[in-house]
């Protein structure tokens, strides 16, 4: 009975030791994308170059099981940006464009969805005629 309250005692402590090493690696991940991210667009590199560069760096650090998303890889390089800011005081200007307008995004969503009906029903009003209607002169 000992023995198994022992073997559980140590995959729990395993268990535990693990998901700190991860949440360690995962802050390092964060600060280095940051670092990435601002050292880019500090040299000259657009929005889109250096985000790609960052993101992809804090993915592939974070491995395991679930996939890093771009809203939560976007909010490590912000809190790494306000933790140090001393460091990365520079790139501070840069974050607003890690978090767009929201608003703006869904209105957007919007139109597209309102152009996309239009078009399916302007495809089912030109079904409705044929190419001899269409055509001026045929007699």
């Amino acid at each position: 009975m000992q023995r198994s309250t022992q073997k559980k005692l140590i995959l729990l402590t395993l268990g535990i030791m693990s998901l700190l090493s991860f949440q360690i690696s995962k802050v390092n991940a964060g600060s280095f994308g940051a670092e990435i991210f601002c050292t880019m667009r500090d040299g000259g590199n657009d929005h889109e170059s250096s985000w790609d560069a960052a993101y992809t760096y804090i993915k592939k650090q974070k491995g395991g099981l679930f996939k890093v998303s771009p809203k939560q890889a976007a909010s490590q390089i912000t809190e790494s940006v306000i933790r140090e800011r001393e460091k990365y005081g520079y790139c501070v200007e840069y974050l607003d464009n890690l978090h767009p307008d929201r608003k703006l995004q869904r209105e957007l969503e919007k139109e597209a969805k309102r152009k996309e009906k239009l078009d399916k029903e302007l495809e089912a009003a030109n079904e409705d005629y044929s190419e001899e209607t269409i055509e001026r002169y045929s007699y």
